[in-house]
């Protein structure tokens, strides 16, 4: 089984276990059943209506055509966009889509992949071309996977969707009441790389890179940037606090109310 890095949106760096062709074709197949079963009821609940009002055979057709359309199609996005990524093959097997960074899927991504999956599985009627395309993808990826940016992985473990850049808990109910429309995609990227590579960094590249970067959020956020806490939490409590609004909430615990220690304890633990 191939592993891929991944570094998350929010400087999150996880490891996980990419599904290869025949967990994803065992997949597929269990969802070609359900998909048959879909479209031969909606054919025939679409047919009894018509039938019903007395419509001709143009109307007819015109369900058929919707109804393979909502098998074919309208399935894995309804369901992939509902789960964050799972139809039911993939919840059987244990796999889910991810964006390439890890995260959770949208419906954007998820009416993306079911467009391309004409081309991949039904151009040729036989899947030939996902096979080709994940075979030469070192990630597994088939040609709906590439043009939205996604993953499928292997989902028996518990993948870090909710995982934070955790900060310090004496920061989050500052960074609750930030407002974060401000903070640009840029430096937000810039801050995730400074997270991300902060123990490679000495400790004058870290404190004023650190320090360059905290004015810059804190202008963007139009906040006064705190004083006597280090920029490591700082800029970590900001990230925590958009992916928090933007992800679900997190199954497991949250942080316990602690006692804020003083900014002179909060430098000496960093």
């Amino acid at each position: 089984m191939g592993r891929a890095l991944f570094t998350t949106g929010e400087a999150v760096a996880v490891e996980l276990p990419i599904a290869r062709i025949p967990t994803r074709a065992a997949a597929f197949l269990l969802d070609l059943i359900v998909q048959f079963m879909l479209g031969v009821t909606l054919i025939l609940l679409f047919r009894a209506l018509l039938v019903w009002i007395g419509a001709d055979a143009a109307w007819l057709d015109a369900a058929l055509l919707v109804a393979l359309v909502c098998a074919a199609i309208g399935y894995p996005v309804v369901f992939e966009t509902l789960t964050r990524g799972r139809s039911l093959g993939k919840m059987a097997v244990g796999l889910r889509v991810v964006r390439a960074d890890g995260g959770p899927v949208d419906f954007k991504h998820a009416v993306t992949r079911g467009l391309a999956g004409i081309v991949d599985f039904w151009v040729l009627g036989t899947g030939l071309i996902a096979v080709v395309v994940s075979l030469c993808s070192p990630q597994g990826r088939r040609v709906g996977d590439a043009l939205a940016g996604t993953v499928v992985v292997h989902d028996r473990s518990r993948l870090p969707f909710a995982a934070l850049a955790a900060p310090p808990p004496w920061l989050a109910g500052w960074a609750r009441q930030l407002d974060l429309s401000g903070l640009s995609d840029e430096q937000a990227f810039a801050v995730r790389q400074y997270l991300l590579r902060f123990r490679t960094l000495t400790p004058d590249v870290q404190d004023r890179l650190g320090r360059a970067l905290v004015v810059s959020v804190c202008a963007s956020l139009r906040t006064a940037p705190l004083n006597g806490y280090p920029p490591l939490q700082i800029l970590g409590a900001v990230l925590a606090e958009r992916q928090r609004r933007q992800l679900p909430p997190p199954s497991f615990p949250r942080w316990q109310p602690v006692t804020p220690p003083s900014p002179v304890t909060a430098l000496r633990s960093v």
